[in-house]
């Protein structure tokens, strides 16, 4: 004679599907109209700052350090709110702030300034035209 089982049996259905896994973003809804918010506020600044840039290279004129401010602020509020990774997230966030101090500390704009920003501008916008999103897998 054996003594019986004490532990509960559990479900052995092998079509049990497994709840989705949450990420660190998704366990408050309230967290998620201040995203909305970053994304919007953030896109608007990267495109005032890139404008400004854009206009002064096709016209000829000199601008200040004020639209590289606003651009690179524009992109730290856009990848605080947009990039889910924290190393990357906080990599790009510390990298927009230096760039702006960097060039709030020399005090000129040159020619060159402006091209890098507008080339790599152009470049991470083609980079979200043509590279669709993962879609996870269901």
């Amino acid at each position: 004679m054996s003594l019986p089982d004490l532990q509960p049996q559990q479900d052995q259905t092998p079509n049990s599907p497994d709840p989705p896994a949450k990420s660190a973003r998704e366990d408050s809804d309230s967290d998620r109209p201040t995203q909305v918010m970053g994304l919007m506020v953030g896109t608007a600044l990267i495109f005032i700052g890139f404008l400004n840039v854009l206009l002064s290279i096709s016209g000829g004129f000199e601008i200040n350090v004020v639209p590289f401010l606003i651009y690179f602020g524009g992109l730290a509020v856009w990848s605080n709110a947009a990039i889910e990774t924290p190393v990357i997230r906080y990599g790009v966030m510390t990298v927009a702030i230096s760039l702006a101090l960097a060039l709030f500390q020399y005090g000129e704009v040159l020619f060159w300034h402006k091209q890098v920003v507008f080339w790599a501008t152009i470049i991470i916008v083609m980079n979200f035209m043509f590279n669709e999103p993962k879609k996870p897998a269901a």
